[in-house]
């Protein structure tokens, strides 16, 4: 699998240069170093302040590793690529992988569970299974590499020396606990998922918390006919996904962009080529005790970005929950949905195949709300539907379909609130709002509006409720975020400015 590597962003990320932080032990990884494979690296050791630098090499890194460190916020722990003459991320490759003997006990302290960490994953961020229950890691950065091949068509060596294959439920990068986790500027390919947080309700040390995913390429992710595997599957407390750049899943494969079980999600300023659902934001399935205790849960933020699909594929937005008919009283379904709003603003939507649904709100007891936004479908796109019916039983407790609430938005010529198969129930507020054209108001390729359009200078001003989230960059045409500034009188409609 082929696909270039883009330009590290230059701006939005704050990342520093790949070198030692002077607070910890320098691991030099790479021809010439004191560490020439990653299995050599005593991962199991490292410390607060701690940086492991892997060096660009003419031929891939065949090895896969667990963190397990406590960095702190003035010494984070980083593991980080030094790029090569021509600008190469190093690559770390699963596919013949090797594991360090030494990390054996750490992965579990039984040889199924040693063999579960394992299998699932190249880089496993973790408690050391040799401490104690409640340890987790905390303040890891992983930047700037090019991880890719941890899929079930491919094979590694496990700590014991095992010839293994990657088990069908797992991902390039899966963080199983861990507080203040960033991965930033990566090329992540070819993996069951590009990326998993995993959180329990077991307490404070089981939930990942404060992870940001920024700026990296992820592509060529899922399973072939199996629609539970995603590019991003992230349930967190606290989670920003920003600036990276979603490619197309893996020919064949059945999941989405981006799915998230999280409380305090903000996804902005990313482009998404693909998926059943660009974003589905569903219930905190593995820890509801922790996210309805949460604030934050009753409140998502999606906005700056941009989203081009084949709407024949699956609603572009889904919002509420994913297990239905549940009885009154259950600690299941519709009891744990999202119950609260997502805000969604300034995303330029871009449909191709022909039908479109765009928002698929599960129940009455969640909202949408909408402005600035711009929905462009191609003339192929026949059937332009603001919303999806949602086809699964509720429980008769619960009133399906959502509130959508419209502000400010340009949708192409056309587009109706009914289905040939559905009746939808909740409702559409605002339509009024709407404004309406029959040709492309922005550039296919850059997303950026076209002199005179109906989208310049249209925006109007965000709810009090989401002031705080300003939409201050957006995505150039290489896809690198730089800084948002308003041009006219008013901002524009859509993910980019002119």
């Amino acid at each position: 699998m082929a696909a270039p590597t883009p330009a590290p962003p230059a701006d939005g990320l704050a990342l520093t240069a790949c070198a030692a932080s002077g607070k910890g032990i320098d691991y030099q990884v790479g021809p010439g170093k004191a560490y020439t494979s990653l299995d050599a690296v005593p991962w199991e050791a490292l410390k607060a302040g701690d940086t492991v630098r892997i060096f660009y090499a003419a031929t891939p890194y065949k090895g896969k590793f667990m963190v397990a460190a406590s960095g702190t916020q003035a010494a984070p722990v980083r593991i980080c690529g030094v790029r090569g003459p021509n600008n190469e991320r190093p690559i770390i490759e699963g596919n013949g992988a090797t594991t360090r003997a030494a990390l054996g006990n750490a992965y579990g302290n039984t040889t199924e569970t040693r063999d579960i960490h394992q299998g699932r994953t190249i880089i496993a961020i973790k408690a050391n299974a040799s401490g104690t229950y409640t340890d987790y890691p905390s303040w890891i950065s992983i930047d700037g590499l090019n991880i890719r091949a941890g899929h079930p068509n491919y094979s590694f060596k496990n700590a014991a020396g095992a010839t293994k294959t990657y088990d069908p439920f797992g991902a390039c990068i899966w963080v199983d606990r861990g507080h203040n986790i960033l991965i930033a500027d990566n090329e992540i390919s070819d993996c069951q998922m590009g990326i998993f947080t995993k959180s329990s309700d077991d307490g404070d040390f089981a939930v990942t918390r404060d992870i940001r995913i920024a700026g990296n390429y992820l592509w060529g992710h899922g399973i072939v006919g199996d629609d539970h595997m995603h590019t991003t599957y992230t349930q967190s407390v606290g989670m920003v996904i920003e600036f990276n750049r979603y490619g197309p899943l893996r020919a064949g494969s059945l999941g989405n962009a981006a799915k998230d079980r999280s409380a305090g999600m903000v996804v902005r300023y990313n482009r998404f080529d693909g998926g059943a659902h660009a974003i589905d934001m569903v219930e905190a399935e593995d820890f509801p005790i922790t996210a309805l205790a949460t604030p934050a849960y009753r409140t998502s933020f999606v906005y700056g970005n941009q989203i081009k699909k084949n709407g024949d594929d699956g609603s572009f937005f889904h919002y509420g929950g994913d297990h239905f008919g549940a009885p009154a009283g259950a600690n299941w379904g519709e009891s744990l949905f999202r119950k609260g709003t997502l805000y969604f603003f300034n995303n330029t939507v871009y449909g191709t195949g022909s039908g479109a649904r765009i928002f698929q709100i599960s129940t009455t007891a969640e909202t949408v709300e909408a402005w600035n936004n711009v929905f462009w479908f191609d003339s192929t796109v026949t059937e332009l539907n603001m919303r999806q019916a949602e086809n699964d039983s509720l429980s008769p407790t619960y009133t399906s379909d959502g509130i959508l609430n419209l502000g400010v938005n340009w949708i192409r010529t056309g587009w109706t609130d009914t289905t040939q198969w559905n009746t939808l129930k909740g409702q559409v507020k605002g339509t009024a709002n709407l404004l309406t054209g029959s040709t492309m108001p922005f550039d296919a390729a850059t997303f950026t509006p076209l002199a005179g359009s109906a989208i310049v200078d249209a925006g109007q001003a965000a709810p009090a409720a989401a002031a705080a989230y300003g939409v201050t960059y957006q995505l150039g045409s290489s896809l690198s975020p730089v800084a948002r500034t308003v041009t006219g009188s008013k901002i524009d409609l859509g993910a980019v400015e002119r």
